[in-house]
């Protein structure tokens, strides 16, 4: 037990793990409107593990909350806003990279 997160630790985790994943989102971006295709896939890699770590953190602390019957605190459902706009960023990032990608291809087999 003495591995246990605090509330606090636990937030504070959620809100650096979907700050990370939502970073490389937006970096993947600017790394395909740059023509850098194979770069921005790979940070979109990262970006959707620093999402899942984030998101088990979340699952964890729910089910944590459920097994005491906690009400969510105002700073885990901040935390829990900062993920829902990683995921976000995430799916634009995945559809941007996407048209960049065919454009690329169409510019080259030209």
């Amino acid at each position: 037990m003495g591995n246990a997160m605090t509330p606090e630790q636990t937030v504070m985790q959620l809100i650096i793990g979907a700050g990370q994943a939502k970073k490389l989102a937006f970096d993947a971006i600017q790394a395909a409107r740059d023509n850098h295709i194979e770069t921005a896939d790979q940070l979109l890699e990262q970006a959707t593990k620093a999402l899942a770590g984030a998101h088990q953190i979340q699952s964890d602390a729910l089910r944590a909350d459920a097994a005491t019957q906690q009400q969510p605190t105002l700073l885990m459902v901040h935390a829990q806003d900062h993920l829902s706009m990683a995921m976000t960023a995430m799916e634009l990032g995945r559809e941007i990279v996407a048209i960049y990608r065919r454009l690329s291809e169409n510019t080259n087999d030209k």
